[in-house]
């Protein structure tokens, strides 16, 4: 086995990409599967009593290769895909999902877990926390199904694992070999940035003149600035095509079989444990406990979105009609005429806004913010990693190695579309203890010449900060046990923290001090700064009904008996919400990769929304104060909730933080949705 896959030899112990080879990660995977497999068999088969530390602890180390094997790889498969890695993940997803299945099905282990339980007086709060925690994860597993259950237990975890991966690469299948060619003569409404991105992409493609892809830092421009609506149409229908049969990928990608057999396999993974459905068993240990509370909260904001929504419909079927069109307005016409409103109303122009939220602008000013809220300090550092682009920082704090932050920000073939935030190794005090390596991933589209700057749109820049706001919750993590360090929380509070730090992009003070001009330096003019914040709700009433429409699909879908036909159900539940017709849902079922690459977010989308009325209330603890940066709630902040992983449940921690519960009020005030202060 090639060591640079276990044990990491670049600066502050990152991992050297320029030795590793794609040949070398399958021999990787048979040796750190048998290392992993020996380790877990010498803690069950231990003749010693079950004590926490022979057992619980040691369990925490026991896949430790092959955990570092998988981070490599997987992150590798997210960024940088290509053939040889596709099928490596095709054929090892099973064995992983079996070696899974052995470990948390083992009898003896839950049963020594569950005498360390039945004594736990000498244990510190955090160890007690622990094996509570690694005792459910063994319950919920099926550790105690025995016979046919647990055979089908484990059989149903393999194919769960080689559906979500199917989904997954037919997904990215479609996004990498869509580009649809836009003529000289069809660029009108177009500005210079997105033409000189569109001839950019084409380059990389080998291609001539400008293209669009499915890049969404490309399409969403293209949809907002495109006066040619036959353009827009074909460049959304391809969009919404991703993983239904009709994309690039044409019948060999089709997503919505493979849906409809995870749906089905979920929920009879949750009979076998005794739940009723899959919605029940998969919020059991979330704040929201049910289904029905999560309805509550999404309902509670459903009426006044739909309602703007349909305000908005209206003043743009106006304009559709002044434009003489007399057909409905379509979902590839409500992004062109709600940039036509904003630059009318709050004479804002994209063109004029983007040279001053630069790439490096807009990471600088996330790390000042980081700095000045909780003292880090980020330094560049020098490191061979997966791509010439991807950059590396050093963060301390005083004289304090915290972490290693990496950030791949600029779209490429082969990456997999959205954002997302991972790390190579979490923050524990085991031994020595292990600071985290924290990756962010963005779809920036990088621009047409090398070295010229990266201009982002104003979503792009809270896409960034929010980002950053997961990797502060790993950077900031100060847990003994890596399995609840970091993200590794309840799913309705992980998106706390992203949240909360998007609020900063919109400090005037923030903005004036980052958002400086590409070529002049000039900072961003206070009046231009105005308008932009001004303009943040503009199309709320889209954006959360699209949000709802989504999340209201996924709590279906996993209530009850699930559907037979994923893509009826989803009809079916628009039509109960009276859903507008020209706003579709933000994920459609055969793209809705939060859900079905994984069960990460199946039954949980809404944690987005959940979380949210938290982070709202979180930041008007800060205004309550009068100051953004105030250093009492940020050190609060960071003792209750950045810092403390899973070590205490997600709702104690937000008591500990705000001293009473949140309400909705805050979040409907901050999208624009009611009036009020």
């Amino acid at each position: 086995m090639n060591p640079e896959l276990t044990q990491w030899t670049g600066p502050l112990g990152l991992p050297r990409f320029d030795l590793i080879r794609d040949e070398d990660f399958a021999p990787g995977f048979d040796a750190c599967l048998k290392l992993a497999a020996d380790a877990v068999e010498a803690i069950a088969a231990n003749p010693e009593p079950p004590d926490f530390d022979n057992t619980v602890a040691a369990l925490e180390t026991a896949e430790e290769p092959l955990n570092r094997l998988c981070a490599i790889f997987f992150t590798l498969a997210g960024v940088d895909s290509n053939p040889a890695r596709q099928d490596l993940q095709r054929r090892i997803a099973p064995r992983l999902a079996a070696h899974g299945s052995r470990v948390s099905m083992d009898p003896r282990l839950f049963d020594r877990v569950e005498a360390v339980r039945q004594d736990m007086d000498d244990l510190s709060p955090e160890d007690r926390r622990l094996t509570e925690l690694t005792l459910r994860g063994l319950r919920r597993a099926g550790a105690g199904l025995t016979g046919a259950a647990r055979d089908r237990m484990a059989a149903i975890r393999e194919r769960l694992a080689v559906l979500s991966t199917d989904f997954t690469q037919n997904l990215l299948t479609d996004e990498r070999d869509f580009t649809m060619a836009v003529a000289d003569d069809a660029l009108a409404g177009l500005p210079d940035w997105l033409i000189r991105a569109m001839r950019a992409a084409a380059r990389e493609r080998g291609l001539p003149g400008q293209i669009v892809t499915l890049n969404r830092s490309l399409i969403v421009p293209f949809l907002e600035y495109a006066e040619d609506r036959a353009l827009r149409e074909a460049a959304w229908r391809a969009w919404a095509a991703r993983g239904d049969g009709s994309g690039a990928g044409g019948a060999a990608t089709d997503n919505r079989p493979i849906a409809a057999e995870i749906l089905q396999l979920r929920h009879e993974r949750a009979r076998l444990l005794g739940y009723p459905d899959f919605a029940s068993y998969k919020l059991e240990p979330e704040m929201a406990g049910n289904a029905e509370n999560v309805e509550a909260l999404l309902m509670q904001v459903w009426a006044p979105a739909r309602a703007r929504a349909e305000q908005d419909a209206a003043r743009f079927t106006e304009m559709l009609r002044g434009d003489g069109v007399n057909g409905a307005l379509a979902p590839w016409d409500w992004r062109f005429y709600a940039e036509r409103r904003r630059k009318a109303e709050h004479d804002l122009d994209e063109t004029e806004i983007k040279p001053y939220l630069t790439l490096d602008a807009m990471i600088g000013a996330v790390f000042d913010t980081a700095n000045r809220l909780f003292g880090l300090e980020m330094r560049a550092l020098d490191a061979e990693l997966w791509a010439p682009d991807v950059r590396a920082w050093r963060v301390t704090r005083g004289d304090r190695l915290l972490a290693v932050f990496l950030g791949d920000f600029h779209a490429r073939p082969g990456k997999r579309s959205g954002a997302w935030c991972s790390t190579l190794q979490s923050q524990h005090r085991i031994g020595a203890g292990q600071h985290p390596i924290v990756v962010n991933v963005c779809n920036f589209t990088p621009p047409e010449d090398k070295g010229a700057p990266v201009y982002l749109s104003w979503d792009d820049a809270h896409t960034l900060f929010h980002e950053f706001g997961h990797a502060l919750h790993n950077i900031l993590s100060d847990v003994t046990w890596p399995s609840i360090s970091g993200t590794s929380v309840a799913r309705d509070f992980v998106e706390l923290p992203s949240q909360l730090f998007e609020h900063w992009l919109e400090q005037p003070e923030v903005l004036d001090r980052h958002a400086r001009h590409a070529e002049t330096g000039a900072p961003l003019p206070a009046a231009l700064r105005d308008r932009i914040i001004a303009a943040g709700n503009a199309d709320q009433g889209f954006a959360t009904v699209e949000y709802l429409e989504s999340a209201l699909v996924d709590l279906a879908f996993h209530r009850g008996e699930p559907p037979a036909d994923p893509m009826a159900r989803q009809a079916e539940v628009l039509a109960g919400l009276g859903a507008p017709a020209a706003i579709p849902m933000r994920h459609a079922t055969p793209h809705f990769a939060h859900v079905f690459s994984g069960d990460g977010y199946s039954s949980g989308y809404y944690s987005y929304m959940w979380s949210e009325v938290m982070d709202a209330d979180a930041f008007e603890a800060f205004m309550e104060k009068g100051d953004a940066f105030d250093p009492e709630t940020a050190e609060k902040l960071e003792r209750w909730i950045l810092s403390k992983g899973d070590s205490l449940p997600a709702d104690e921690l937000w008591l500990k933080f705000r001293e009473r519960r949140p309400g909705v009020d805050a979040l409907l005030r901050g999208r624009g949705l009611v009036a009020g202060p």
